[in-house]
């Protein structure tokens, strides 16, 4: 990881995607824009799928190095606690176990992450190939790189406890967003918690002019937030990072970065979805008043 890092510094510089004169000269699809500011244009993105011939920018930084990179550079850190102290403490093994599951999970909901805001409204600028390249192998692997030196043997009944906690998070986090795209598919006919499903039928504008028709999802875990499936996700990251949680300020900076970046997503999703949907979106929030946590906030 401290080679990993200052090379990964320059990727985000470098790709031809992400250069301002080919999103105005040359872009790989129709979905290009500019903002009228090269330093904006650079650090937001002009193309939402930058592609080189049949390279996908964005799946390599977001998935292939991003997700991967984490998913390794813990695996790195327990084997070096071992190498240290002979086996990897239970602490350690609780936190990179819980990552590794979360992960698994993503890979296994890949499909549905190509309707998530990073893929479908976020372009392929600075902010969020850095933002993958770097910040994530650097700033989401801290709680582990702050157990290596720290071999800590939690009890087994709180080890299996956090697991226990930890696993419950991660399933309700993957089911949340199965469970929505699984009633999208179907076009409102899943069956959602073994009941037919309350869905508010959205109309909507394209920009050339069109009349469509989207489908929000009001019941099973949708009904209880607008954005609910942020709260299990935080859940397990607080315990996944919580044996480190006394060693050092960084894993709490990872958790508090995570925070505030998944609550501005859930008022950006707001706000674009109200200027989107418009009377439709005020019905909803109406049925569904929460954004992230039920009953409060």
């Amino acid at each position: 990881p401290v080679t990993f890092t200052p090379s990964a510094n320059s990727a985000p510089m470098n790709p031809p995607p992400l250069s301002p004169r080919q999103g105005w000269l040359a872009p790989s699809s129709t979905d290009s824009g500019t903002t009228g500011s090269l330093l904006y244009d650079f650090y937001w993105g002009m193309e939402l799928y930058p592609r080189i011939g049949a390279f996908d920018i964005k799946v390599w930084t977001n998935c292939r190095m991003g997700m991967m990179g984490w998913s390794v550079i813990t695996l790195c850190y327990a084997v070096k606690q071992a190498q240290l102290y002979g086996a990897p403490a239970t602490s350690m093994l609780l936190s990179v176990a819980l990552v590794q599951v979360y992960i698994f999970k993503f890979f296994l909901w890949e499909t549905g992450y190509w309707s998530s805001m990073d893929i479908a409204h976020d372009r392929a600028g600075f902010y969020l190939c850095w933002g993958c390249l770097v910040w994530i192998p650097a700033v989401y692997t801290s709680p582990a790189m702050y157990l290596v030196r720290r071999p800590v043997n939690l009890p087994l009944s709180l080890t299996l406890v956090l697991g226990f906690l930890g696993l419950a998070a991660i399933y309700i986090n993957y089911d949340s967003d199965r469970q929505r795209q699984e009633f999208r598919q179907s076009d409102g006919k899943a069956l959602v918690w073994g009941a037919p499903p309350q869905a508010i039928r959205a109309q909507y504008r394209t920009g050339d002019g069109r009349t469509k028709t989207s489908l929000l999802l009001v019941s099973g875990w949708w009904g209880l937030a607008r954005h609910f499936h942020y709260l299990p996700e935080l859940v397990a990251a607080a315990i996944w990072s919580m044996p480190a949680f006394h060693f050092a300020i960084m894993p709490f900076v990872y958790l508090a970065f995570l925070t505030i970046l998944l609550l501005d997503r859930a008022y950006r999703d707001d706000a674009r979805c109200s200027a989107k949907y418009g009377k439709y979106w005020d019905q909803y929030c109406q049925r569904v008043p929460y954004r992230v946590v039920p009953y409060l906030f």
